[in-house]
């Protein structure tokens, strides 16, 4: 034997920094030039972010295609990035000056978004670091961020292009309105919140009968103060008379009329809805067709204005602070008619949680169908498809209802909108460039707006601006479209759809040709994971206890298509474990090499060697297979199941004959096959878990060694009769000792104590065996093995019957017969009494109807467990009572 360098113990902490040190101080990410090419863009994480499980998941299935296409040696660019983030990172800024005890409006803009850029380059490098940390295999050196000059030049070109074209404009219209970041929001980014409140009827006397009134259900009384109309359904008979007249509105000397309109529903409520076009979205399509006024109420902060209209006693009070008064001034008129609980959907901010306001504002807004139109048609067309195929239909189903998009934000970070207002005439000027005088009227009395774009905005671009455009550079030339896009449902709409929209339109091509979706993380009950819950599990923490590879295969065996993930640290756990059995079977192997080296090109004489050198081929084309469709959890699964069962539970058990024997060629042969097996399965896993392999590999190789991250992939073991005959020759001899095993474990027998063995078979079939006798026995534990004749039995023995042999084991002095049936009788006393009880709990409705659904999986899994250990010793007694 000779001394491993690998360590004793595995300790992935120092593997994995030693090795990322060589990756990132290496040129070993950055795209080899090739004939063939492949690109995925990192979805950008917020500059503000911290790695969380959802991003480990998301990065690591990227990372594994990125690796994989790598080592098949093509031109390979993982675009990284960060995103700007607007609203998230001006809320973290402005947070620590209020701990300053400044406000945001106290400063200039300039002063603050120094302040935010000083924040970046002091705090937003975080989630790159970590990143690194999980091994992600970006070209760094490529690192780009939204709001950096390229992509900002990016953004600029695509406002001026679509406003020339007519598909941006200014429009006044209702958007939801956040108070406490006093900024539009997206319908995307509201959160709809089931939450307790009222329903307040009150009382709209006629105005030419005050002494009779129309009933109005509301939740939000302080809104009363902009309604424009009262609206019946023009078929409802209670009302049809009064269409036409008027109301007085309650508190206010205004009269306004009652109106028809379809959309009222007669069965719901009292029949009369109040009309508030600037302040309900629904109300507000309702006023168009009427024609009514558009009356706010509010200002930025949710404050009633001080205008005329409003009564004095409301004017600047907080809408909640008005809806008390309100209410209680409505009751004491006798215009509060009931007042009843009510749940309702409330619509809060995802950022600041408040609760929004549909609020009528000047915005910008892309006029979205035009360039809707071909996105769905390059989906229906095949030039993109989703993977899984049905998420195809959420898509269509967004962008068959899509609206124009409110692009405008009230903040100060992000890209600022390049548009000047004229202070002496109407005319908008849109540059890239700071405009010398106003395009209209020549005059130099102009100003910038003070709004930012959406986020989302130059997040669209995000695929072609990373690659230089609107230059037309070579990484555009080499890597546009992109090949797949890796993300969450979540972000369909958001992201997704809107790249498809602007690659098309800016590039002529589509973005990227897949989309692979990926499920949710949850934790082990299936929960969605969150703080509040305290079943938040942090991927860092993960890492720094069990390493990396341990979390990312632990991810990738996981990533079932279609389904979440139920994410359990005791997964991770056991997957620490696999690494830990790497480790130790790369020991054996370089301990017992001599001065062997992988030898791809070995032809095998020993049957052991040409099954393990087919196998691997068999597992390395199912793994190719499987990535190649997304199916990065059966990757996992064969690798699995390759590296411990197939190459360290049998083939180095099995190698330890020739290792150990007197055969010096056949020795030379197994330590070269070891090592050229180990080679090829590493490269396999690597795109998996990347530190154990690059860390093997490299000693592997020694002072030879290059990263492992240029090898190639596939090997290429020729499969004749010759490899056939050795896989079926294994395949028996591996049923045969699981047999005994299998024997062993039932009799109580100790696992290590040699014992006799016979087995009864046809001529062909003992040929084949006879010739791996001296294997059997080492793996079987056996001392002396009996040939016999096909159909002959051997008294007093266990027999366990295969498809091609009888198996006996001479039991005589081994076992106490009598005192092993008292112990498996107390064994079936137990398993028998836990069935019962568990069949009686999946049996109660109560139980299997509303406990968590893993509860229940994971109760019958139980039941399933204590049936097949009494199959076990029911087997077991059959055989101990053939022997009495």
């Amino acid at each position: 034997m000779t001394d491993p360098c690998l360590a004793k113990a595995y300790e992935p902490s120092s593997i994995e920094k030693k090795v990322n040190e060589q990756w990132l101080t290496s040129d070993a990410f950055k795209a080899k030039k090739a004939d063939e090419r492949y690109c995925i863009v990192i979805p950008p994480p917020n500059v503000t972010g911290r790695l969380h499980m959802g991003h480990a998941f998301s990065y690591t299935l990227q990372d594994i295609l990125i690796r994989w296409q790598r080592l098949h040696g093509k031109q390979v660019l993982w675009q990284p990035g960060t995103d700007h983030a607007g609203i998230a990172t001006q809320m973290v800024v402005e947070r620590l000056l209020d701990k300053e005890g400044k406000k945001r409006r106290d400063m200039t803009r300039e002063a603050f978004l120094e302040r935010v850029w000083q924040w970046k380059e002091e705090s937003g490098g975080t989630i790159v670091s970590q990143l690194k940390r999980l091994g992600a295999s970006c070209d760094w050196s490529r690192e780009r961020f939204t709001l950096d000059e390229g992509l900002s030049d990016a953004v600029g070109d695509v406002f001026v292009r679509l406003y020339k074209e007519g598909l941006i404009y200014r429009g006044k219209r209702l958007v939801n309105w956040d108070p406490v970041l006093e900024t539009a929001v997206s319908d995307l980014e509201v959160e709809h919140v089931e939450e307790q409140g009222h329903f307040w009827h009150i009382r709209y006397p006629l105005a030419d009968n005050p002494s009779e009134s129309v009933i109005v259900a509301t939740t939000r009384p302080e809104t009363m103060l902009g309604d424009a109309a009262v609206a019946v359904h023009p078929s409802d008979e209670r009302f049809k008379h009064l269409i036409g007249q008027e109301v007085l509105l309650p508190l206010t000397d205004r009269r306004i009329p009652i109106i028809a309109d379809h959309y009222v529903d007669i069965e719901l409520g009292t029949g009369c809805l109040k009309i508030t076009p600037a302040h309900d979205f629904n109300d507000y399509e309702v006023g168009k067709r009427h024609d009514l006024p558009q009356i706010n109420i509010l200002n930025n902060q949710a404050h009633l204005l001080s205008d005329d209209f409003i009564p004095e006693k409301y004017r600047g009070m907080e809408r909640y602070e008005a809806r008390e008064h309100i209410v209680a001034d409505l009751d004491a008129a006798g215009l509060l008619y009931r007042v009843e609980e009510h749940v309702h959907q409330v619509g809060r901010g995802d950022r600041s949680h408040a609760v929004l306001e549909p609020y009528l504002t000047d915005q910008w807004y892309v006029a979205i169908q035009e360039l809707a139109d071909p996105a769905m048609a390059a989906v229906k067309e095949g030039e993109t498809r989703f993977v899984p195929a049905h998420w195809e239909k959420t898509y269509f189903d967004w962008m068959n209802n899509i609206q124009d998009w409110c692009i405008s934000r009230q903040l100060w970070w992000g890209h600022r909108i390049p548009a000047w207002f004229c202070n002496d005439c109407d005319h908008i000027t849109v540059s890239k460039d700071t405009p010398a005088c106003c395009g209209g009227c020549s005059g130099h009395n102009i100003h910038q707006d003070e709004d930012v774009l959406d986020t989302w905005f130059s997040s669209a671009l995000w695929p072609f601006s990373t690659l230089g455009w609107p230059a037309n550079t070579q990484e555009l030339e080499d890597f546009y479209s992109t090949n797949v896009l890796v993300t969450g449902f979540d972000i369909i709409f958001f992201w997704v759809a809107r790249m498809m929209m602007m690659g098309l339109k800016f590039t002529d091509k589509v973005p990227f040709k897949d989309v692979y979706i990926h499920a949710l993380i949850r934790d082990a009950n299936g929960q969605k994971m969150s703080k509040s819950k305290g079943n938040v599990i942090d991927p860092l923490e993960m890492v720094d206890e069990f390493g990396a590879d341990a979390l990312r295969f632990t991810l990738t065996h996981m990533a079932t298509p279609g389904r979440d993930v139920k994410l359990d640290a005791d997964r991770i756990k056991t997957n620490r474990n696999f690494m830990n059995k790497i480790w130790n079977a790369a020991r054996f192997v370089f301990m017992n090499r001599a001065d062997a080296k992988p030898d791809a090109s070995l032809q095998a004489k020993n049957d052991v060697n040409r099954w393990i050198l087919h196998e691997l081929q068999t597992c390395a084309e199912q793994v190719e297979a499987a990535l190649k469709a997304y199916r990065f959890n059966d990757a996992a699964e064969t690798l699995y199941h390759f590296i411990w069962g197939t190459y360290c539970d049998w083939y180095v058990e099995a190698a330890k004959v020739s290792l150990y024997g007197d055969d010096e060629a056949d020795k030379s042969e197994t330590q070269i096959t070891m090592l050229t097996a180990l080679d090829a399965w590493l490269k396999l896993l690597h795109p998996i878990c990347p530190f154990i392999s690059e860390a093997i590999w490299q000693e592997l190789h020694g002072d030879e060694a290059r990263l492992i991250t240029h090898q190639s992939f596939l090997p290429d073991f020729k499969q004749d009769q010759s490899s056939q005959a050795a896989l079926e020759c294994m395949n028996l001899v591996m049923d045969v000792v699981k047999s005994v095993r299998s024997i062993r474990g039932e009799m109580n027998v100790n696992p290590g104590k040699r014992i006799q063995a016979a087995i009864a078979c046809d001529t062909v079939t003992r040929s084949k065996l006879e010739s791996q006798q001296k294997l059997i026995c080492n793996l079987a534990k056996i001392d002396d093995l009996q040939w016999l004749n096909q159909d002959e039995r051997l008294e007093d023995a266990a027999m366990s019957t295969l498809a091609f042999a009888n198996i006996f084991l001479p039991l005589a002095g081994l076992i106490n017969v009598e005192e092993e049936l008292q112990r498996l009788a107390k064994k079936q006393v137990k398993h028998k009494k836990e069935v019962e009880m568990l069949e009686k709990k999946l049996a109660n409705p109560r139980f299997s109807q509303n406990a968590p659904e893993a509860v229940v999986a994971k109760t019958q899994g139980d039941l399933d467990e204590h049936l097949r250990q009494l199959e076990e010793i029911f087997a077991a007694v059959e055989r101990l009572e053939r022997l009495k």
